[in-house]
C-alpha cells in the first residue's frame, strides 16, 4: 500500500469511514430527492419558447420542446390541459408556457409540466397565421375552383353563432326586411377556449343533415361573428374550423368580424362577407324588387303575346284577302261535272238505241224463211254441179251450230225477252225507257209495257222515296 499522504485507496468492500454517520443514497431515493427539490424551487414558473417535435398522443396527452438559441427544455402537457388551448400549436410558434418544473426519473431529465400555453406575442400569433395559411393554402383548400355559387333564393339558412349576441339579431332583422327565410341557429361559442371545436362541430353537423329529416337541411350556412382583435378571432383561424369549413357539402359565407377583420375561415368559404349584416344581404334577393322585376317579366311577356296574336291575325287578313272565293274555285268542276253527266246520259241512250238497230239488223237478216230459201238456192246450184252431199254435209252441220250460237246471242240481247219471264219495263209517257228511280220520280206519269206488247199507265208521286224497295211481280217500280 502507498504510504503517500494523497493517494486515496478503493477498497474492494464499500466501508463506513471512522466519523461519517451518513448511510448511503439508493438512486431512487436521491431522485426522489432532486423531484422534490426541482417542483419546491420551480413549482410555477413561465417559460418563453420556440415550439418543437410537438406531438398530440393517442391517449390526448401532447409532448413537445421548449428552445431558444442555445438550450432546450422537454414539456408535456397533460389531456385535460391541452383540450382547454385556445389555438392549434406547430413547431416554430413562439409561446409563453405556464407550470411547474419536475423530473422524470426514468431518464434522468427535468421537464416542464405546462398547465396553460399562449403565443409570445400578436407578432407570434401572425406568424403562426402565416404558416397555417401556407400549409392549408399547399393544400388546396383555398383554390378559387372549391368555390361554388350560392343559391339564389334559399329556402333554409343555417347559422353558425352565438345566439345571445347581436350578430344574430342584426342577420335576422336584415333578412325579415329583405326576403323573410326560414333560418336554423346553431348556437356555439365564438371565442374563447372550445369555440373552435364547437364551430367546427355546427359546420360539420349542418353538412350531415339528411334531407326530409326533423330539422330542415340548409341551402345555405353563414358562419358569422361581430368584430374583435386578433385574439377573440382567433378561433376563426383554427385548423378544425377551416378544414370543416371547406369540406362543408352547403355553400358557405363567412361573416367574421368587420370589413378589416381577415380570418382562414374567410378563405376557406365560398363568399366573404364583410360584416354579419352583409351576409344576410348576399344570402337573399330584395323581395319587393323580386316581386317588381317578375312583374315587369310578366308584363312583357303578356304584351309579347299580344303583339304576336296582332301581327298573326294581320297576317291571317291578308292571307285571306288574296284567297278566291270557295265558289269560284269549285266552278270550274262543278260545270265540268254537269257536262260529264249529261254526255253519259246521252252516250247511253245513243248505244241502246245503236243495239237495238243492230239486234233489228241482224235479226231481219235471220229469218227461217230467207234461211230456207238461201238452203234451197244452195241446194239447187249444187245439184246442177252434180255434186254429192257428203261433200256439203259437214259446212253445212257447222253453219249450222254457228247459226244457232249466233241466234241465242240475238236472243240474249233483244230486250223484250225479259218480258216473256215475268219483268215489266218502264218507259216515258212521251217515250224512252226509264233506269233509275230518280229518272222515275222525275218524270211522274210512266208507261209499264209487258209480254206482247200490253201498255199499262202508271204515275210516281214526285219528291217521295220509299224507306226500302218492296219488290213487285211483274214491275220494276
Amino acid at each position: 500500500m502507498s504510504t503517500d499522504p494523497g493517494f486515496e485507496s478503493h477498497a474492494l468492500l464499500a466501508e463506513s469511514a471512522p466519523g461519517d454517520n451518513s448511510a448511503p443514497f439508493t438512486v431512487t431515493e436521491l431522485s426522489g430527492r432532486l423531484k422534490r427539490h426541482v417542483e419546491d424551487g420551480f413549482g410555477h414558473v413561465r417559460v418563453r419558447g420556440e415550439i418543437s417535435g410537438w406531438k398530440r398522443v393517442a391517449s390526448g396527452h401532447c409532448y413537445l420542446a421548449l428552445k431558444d438559441d442555445s438550450a432546450a427544455l422537454d414539456g408535456v402537457m397533460w389531456k385535460m390541459s391541452a383540450a382547454r388551448l385556445a389555438f392549434q400549436p406547430v413547431d416554430g410558434a413562439e409561446v409563453v408556457a405556464t407550470g411547474k418544473l419536475t423530473t422524470y426519473p426514468g431518464r434522468s431529465k427535468y421537464q416542464i409540466i405546462i398547465d396553460s400555453m399562449e403565443l409570445a406575442g400578436e407578432g407570434a400569433m401572425l406568424a403562426l397565421l402565416e404558416k397555417l395559411k401556407a400549409k392549408l393554402a399547399g393544400e388546396g383548400l383555398f383554390d378559387a375552383t372549391r368555390k361554388r355559387p350560392l343559391p339564389y333564393l334559399p329556402k333554409v339558412i343555417g347559422v353558425v353563432t352565438s345566439p345571445t349576441g347581436a350578430v344574430i339579431r342584426d342577420i335576422l332583422h336584415r333578412l325579415e326586411a329583405r326576403f323573410p327565410t326560414h333560418v336554423v341557429v346553431w348556437p356555439v361559442l365564438v371565442q374563447g377556449t372550445g369555440a373552435a371545436e364547437q364551430i367546427a362541430r355546427a359546420v360539420r353537423g349542418f353538412s350531415a343533415m339528411a334531407e326530409g329529416g326533423p330539422v330542415p337541411r340548409p341551402d345555405l350556412v353563414i358562419v358569422a361573428r361581430g368584430g374583435g382583435s386578433v385574439e377573440d378571432l382567433w378561433c376563426f383561424n383554427d385548423e378544425l374550423v377551416v378544414r370543416a369549413v371547406a369540406d362543408c357539402s352547403i355553400p358557405t359565407i363567412s361573416a367574421v368580424g368587420h370589413e378589416t377583420d381577415t380570418t382562414l375561415c374567410d378563405f376557406a368559404a365560398d363568399v366573404r362577407a364583410p360584416t354579419p349584416t352583409a351576409a344576410a344581404e348576399i344570402a337573399v334577393p330584395v323581395r319587393t324588387e323580386l316581386l317588381a322585376g317578375v312583374e315587369a317579366l310578366g308584363t312583357r311577356s303578356l304584351r309579347c303575346v299580344r303583339r304576336y296574336h296582332e301581327r298573326g291575325e294581320e297576317r291571317l287578313t291578308a292571307v285571306a284577302q288574296r284567297l278566291p272565293e270557295g265558289a269560284s274555285l269549285l266552278a270550274a268542276q262543278r260545270q265540268r261535272v254537269d257536262d260529264l253527266g249529261e254526255r253519259m246520259r246521252r252516250g247511253l241512250s245513243k248505244r241502246l238505241a245503236d243495239a237495238r238497230g243492230d239486234l233489228a239488223h241482224a235479226s231481219a237478216a235471220l229469218r227461217p224463211p230467207l234461211i230456207l230459201g238461201r238452203v234451197a238456192r244452195s241446194r239447187e246450184r249444187l245439184a246442177a254441179a252434180r255434186l254429192t252431199p257428203q261433200l256439203v254435209a259437214r259446212p253445212i252441220a257447222e253453219a249450222h251450230q254457228r247459226l244457232d250460237r249466233i241466234w241465242r246471242v240475238a236472243e240474249s240481247l233483244n230486250p223484250d225477252a225479259v218480258l216473256r219471264r215475268g219483268y215489266a219495263r218502264v218507259e216515258k209517257r212521251d217515250g224512252g225507257t226509264v233506269t233509275t228511280g230518280e229518272a222515275a220520280r222525275r218524270a211522274g206519269a210512266l208507261t209499264l209495257v209487258f209480254q206482247g206488247d200490253d201498255r199499262v199507265p202508271v204515275r210516281t208521286e214526285r219528291g217521295e222515296r220509299p224507306a226500302s224497295p218492296v219488290p213487285v211481280q211483274g214491275s220494276l217500280l
